[in-house]
């Protein structure tokens, strides 16, 4: 396993995981700050119970994303770390907040509740979007890197038009996920609520992507390039516009446990095409996938680790979701 390509795919892998995972708890954040109506207190409670047992395991994904990076591709690694520090910086302190303020509020009563609840919810939307404009960013061109140094300022990129809409369509994503997961996991009118939440989750999706694909004509036209033009564009584009519509369909004829499928399809092809569209980069024009400072010793050396890794952590993953999350729907 000398190829660093091999290890590009598997950040591909581990991104989708959590995109599928950490990033629909993200999504259960926003219809908790989104919760309205007679049955707010049920909406908030179903979430809680979707969420409580597992979803700082789900964080595991994305360690796993940051470690391949800094040990196959530490020129990446430093890159993106540097060009990118602010957007991340407010990410991870959104995703700390988060965590902290999803436990506190167990504990709180009255006014102190409220307040964590909130932290929670406003956390959950924020940190999602900042991620999405850093990944945005590094599609854009406008990171320039010459000998290892990066040679522009700390906001190219990530505030343009096209990373912005990014950081919204990752927001409208994971949203999305969150309500399809909600309404197979639960019953009654309260499914009715995240039914009719993902239905019109969906269409804001497909508005984004159409707004992040306009956007990129001027603000990252090799990407751009890359998705109207390539030869697999049509098919992955087709596939993942097939993924949405099954899913609407799904959900039209409250089919919510089969659209869980389809939703994670149209997600996990998302994130396919544009690790695609990079065409070998991991931050365009300067830092590709061979020249992103990986070592043959240490690529060597990595699969006997994974395998080590994934021999812990797959089965106890798979023990934590089966113990949890094999349990009757919520009845509301």
């Amino acid at each position: 396993m000398n190829s660093p390509e091999l290890y590009f795919a598997l950040m591909g892998v581990g991104l989708v995981a959590y995109a599928l995972t950490g990033g629909a708890d993200f999504g259960g954040g926003v219809w908790d700050l989104l919760a309205r109506g007679p049955r707010k207190a049920a909406q908030r409670e179903a979430i809680h119970h979707a969420i409580a047992p597992i979803w700082e395991a789900n964080h595991v994904w994305l360690i796993f994303v940051v470690v391949l990076m800094f040990t196959v591709f530490p020129d990446a690694f430093a890159v993106i770390s540097i060009s990118l520090h602010i957007p991340l910086t407010l990410a991870l302190v959104g995703i700390v907040l988060r965590g902290a303020a999803f436990t506190f509020r167990a504990y709180g009563m009255g006014a102190g509740e409220r307040t964590w609840r909130r932290v929670f919810a406003w956390s959950s939307l924020v940190s999602p979007v900042f991620l999405g404009m850093a990944l945005g960013a590094t599609a854009t061109g406008a990171i320039r890197v010459d000998g290892g140094v990066v040679k522009t300022g700390f906001l190219a990129g990530w505030l343009s038009p096209f990373a912005i809409t990014v950081g919204l369509l990752a927001l409208a994503l994971f949203a999305l996920l969150a309500a399809v997961y909600l309404t197979a996991d639960t019953e009654g009118e309260v499914q009715e609520d995240f039914r009719r939440r993902a239905l019109i989750t969906e269409v804001v999706a497909g508005g984004a992507a159409a707004v992040a694909f306009g956007t990129a004509s001027r603000d990252a036209p090799a990407l751009f390039a890359q998705l109207s033009g390539s030869e697999w564009t049509i098919i992955i584009q087709a596939a993942t516009a097939a993924a949405a519509l099954a899913t609407l369909a799904l959900l039209w004829t409250r089919r919510p446990r089969l659209a869980r499928y389809t939703v994670a399809a149209q997600v996990a092809l998302v994130v396919l095409g544009f690790g695609l569209a990079m065409e070998g980069h991991i931050v365009r024009p300067d830092v590709s996938v061979s020249a992103a400072g990986a070592r043959p010793e240490v690529m060597q050396a990595l699969p006997p680790a994974l395998a080590v890794g994934a021999a812990l952590l797959l089965p106890s993953l798979w023990f934590l979701f089966r113990v949890f999350k094999a349990r009757d729907a919520v009845s509301r």
